[in-house]
């Protein structure tokens, strides 16, 4: 049967002030503990500090909340406004990028030169997500059929070179106070995060640089098409290429010095001239969801940086410069 509180007796009890007083108090309230033993229930009636006039006590919990709220990205403070047209962006910079002159896998010049600019947007508040590309130490479509090896195989050993460069380019960035996290479509718990699309935006939301790796998970899919994947998930607001070149061209600069540089392209003319910008799945992908492309050199100090911030750089596909990227 239900008993009501007001059949039951109040205790109530106030703020030690002193030592004296804790012994007085407890002395009390063990007197009164034992003289109440012998009632079913009792009902405790502690006074918040509020009601004898000291100050209350913080909530850890709002303390914890009011402290994570109040928190800037990397290197950014709480007043700075950035006014850059893009927000959250998406790099994709190739293997061969990464390469540099060939003459090893992988040029730690070109990943310092990338991390340095990353981390001078990054402290504006701009959040960068980055796809890494792995033709610099293995191309899958170069080495199916080598040796019974099928397409499929040949694309995971691609993927499995691109976390090798994700995992390097990371180093660089964390060696120069850059928060940085790798994740990879499959699950490589030992080495970095799974992808988790939830998990990524919250790493832009507090400053930190996130590394896409592996590609999508699935072979007979490119690094572009990842990118383009990557960047209509994490809804980010552009795709910046970088790549060895200027731009795109209506010809390969390297065998006609007469081609011409394009500034701006529609995406139908991309795939209708067959400009070799990017496979045809990632520009279809940028095109239903509305994302802009921008190629840039990567190779040129500042194009990074200036890609980033939508100052204009290299060729825009899908967009005008005047309505579609803001000069800082």
């Amino acid at each position: 049967m239900a008993v009501s509180n007001s059949f039951l007796p109040t205790v109530s009890c106030s703020p030690i002030s002193s030592s004296s007083s804790l012994v007085k108090t407890h002395h009390h309230g063990s007197l009164i503990m034992s003289q109440l033993s012998s009632f079913r229930g009792l009902v405790i009636k502690c006074s918040a500090a509020s009601d004898t006039g000291a100050s209350p006590l913080p909530d850890p919990m709002n303390f914890r909340h009011n402290h994570m709220s109040s928190m800037a990205p990397f290197g950014m403070q709480m007043n700075d406004k950035p006014s850059y047209k893009w927000q959250r962006v998406l790099l994709k910079v190739s293997g061969e990028a990464l390469a540099g002159d060939h003459t090893q896998n992988i040029d730690p010049k070109i990943t310092m030169a990338i991390a340095r600019e990353v981390a001078s947007v990054t402290r504006l508040g701009i959040e960068v997500a980055i796809v890494v590309g792995g033709g610099n130490i293995f191309r899958g479509s170069s080495w199916a059929g080598c040796s019974g090896l099928d397409r499929s195989s040949a694309d995971y050993i691609g993927m499995l070179a691109t976390v090798m460069n994700a995992m390097f380019l990371q180093a660089t960035m964390e060696s120069i106070g850059i928060p940085t996290r790798v994740q990879t479509a499959f699950r490589m718990s030992e080495v970095a995060e799974p992808y988790i699309r939830r998990r990524a935006v919250r790493h832009l939301e507090k400053g930190r640089v996130v590394i896409f790796a592996a590609g999508i998970g699935n072979p007979f899919f490119t690094t572009d098409t990842a990118a383009a994947l990557r960047c209509a998930e994490i809804n980010a607001e552009v795709v910046l290429k970088a790549t060895n070149v200027d731009g795109v061209y209506d010809d390969d600069p390297r065998r006609n010095p007469n081609a011409r540089l394009h500034d701006t392209l529609t995406y139908q003319e991309v795939t209708s001239k067959d400009l070799s910008v990017m496979d045809m799945t990632a520009i279809t992908l940028c095109q239903e969801n509305n994302i802009p492309v921008v190629v840039f050199n990567l190779t040129k100090s500042g194009n990074i940086a200036k890609a980033i911030k939508g100052e204009r750089v290299g060729t825009l596909i899908g967009g005008t410069w005047n309505s579609t990227v803001t000069t800082a």
